[in-house]
């Protein structure tokens, strides 16, 4: 059972960016697909990027090109880095994982551990 907690959100303007640690215990991140998912007041839980155990990394269209997901093993922990920010980024982004994942998926149901979230507000 894999424990995990985000950190680094905050309130930014649009086109500054931001690093958000997932941040885990109870087991290796690098035996885990870890998946960011964001969700906004009033709107659906959306796929942000995730990647799987074996590098392999999957963004969402919407993020392509300004995101960025790495994973540094020796710190069991995995980064999202957010750049070129805009109002429509706002949201609770939260990271989720699968044990065993070799390949990164979209959906909510394929993932046992979750962390907490942590918000992200972008101004105009």
């Amino acid at each position: 059972q894999l424990q995990l907690v985000e950190s680094g959100g905050g309130l930014v303007q649009a086109g500054d960016s931001l690093r958000l640690t997932c941040a885990a215990s109870g087991g290796t991140v690098s035996t885990y697909g870890i998946t960011w998912f964001r969700q906004a007041p009033g709107k659906e839980r959306e796929f942000v990027g995730g990647i799987s155990l074996n590098y392999g990394i999957t963004y969402a269209t919407s993020v392509l090109g300004r995101f960025a997901i790495s994973r540094d093993n020796a710190k069991n922990t995995v980064y999202l880095q957010m750049n070129s920010l805009k109002p429509d980024d706002t949201a609770v982004y939260s990271c989720a994982a699968r044990k065993w994942a070799t390949v990164v998926t979209s959906q909510q149901n394929d993932y046992a551990s979750w962390g907490q979230g942590t918000q992200v507000t972008v101004s105009s």
